[in-house]
Order: structure tokens, then sequence, then C-alpha cells
């Protein structure tokens, strides 16, 4: 298994494994050439945020996206993770927390970085699990938006 910061070539899986995410979670189509666009957008500028690959035998089997927020409180950056997506085929591996490990350890060469956040569907039971088995745990904070 090798971990790694993904390259624009890797933007054909993202794009499928972010098609495949929103259909089992949310039950929704994306637009393809929306989806392909905000992919190629994350390669073309760093300043939105950097993804994650996992490879298989060569194999892109999983990914996932960190976005930044800045803490005024902490005068650091918080590292969303975004975008999770591991084929079916191959969970049960342990590749989010091997993703989850290479991304903390990123963080701690930045030097800059004061905690990770992510956003979870309140029935996705399965996942709330894998995450807290990585020392994540359930925020005080609820989540709000507003869409336009």
């Amino acid at each position: 298994m090798n971990i790694r910061i993904a390259e624009a070539a890797d933007a054909d899986s993202l794009v499928k494994f972010n098609q495949a995410m929103a259909l089992e979670t949310e039950g929704r189509s994306l637009d393809q050439n929306i989806l392909r666009s905000g992919v190629e957008s994350v390669f073309k500028d760093d300043k939105k945020g950097f993804y994650i690959v996992a490879e298989d035998s060569g194999e892109i089997v999983g990914g996932l996206m960190i976005t930044y927020e800045w803490s005024d409180w902490r005068s650091a950056w918080f590292w969303w993770i975004q975008s999770v997506y591991i084929l079916p085929e191959a969970r049960g591996k342990a590749i989010y927390s091997r993703m989850y490990d290479f991304v903390k350890e990123k963080a701690k060469k930045n030097g800059d970085v004061c905690g990770f956040r992510l956003y979870v569907e309140k029935e996705n039971h399965h996942a709330q699990k894998i995450y807290e088995k990585v020392g994540m745990e359930s925020s005080y904070y609820l989540m709000y938006e507003e869409k336009t």
C-alpha cells in the first residue's frame, strides 16, 4: 500500500470517487463537468487544498481532500478532511487509517496545523466508528449552511 500526495494525472480516479460517494451517501448524481472542474481546480491552485491517494499494486483505491480553515483563536490552521472515498472492494483494509496517518505526518512537518476536522452524515455510523478508531471525536459544534 502506497499513500501519497495526488497528482493531476489522478484526477480521473478522484472524479469517479466523488461521483460514487455522492451516489452512495446522498443518492445524488453530480454533474460531471462541474465535478471535473472542481477536482482539477485543486491541482491548479494549491490554496484550495490538496488530495491524498492510496494505491494498492499501482491501482488507486482511495482518496481524500484536505482544505484549510484559519483559526484566529489558535493562530494556526485546521485541516478539513473532505471527499473521503475507498473503493468497496478495498474497504476493511485500514486504508483510511493509513491516509489519516499520512495527513497527520504532513501536518506535523508543516508545523502550523492545530487540528483536523471533517463532517460526516448523522446516519453514517460505520464511518463515525472509523473516525473514532483513529482518534477523532464528535465535535461540540453543529454545522449550519445556506446554499446559493
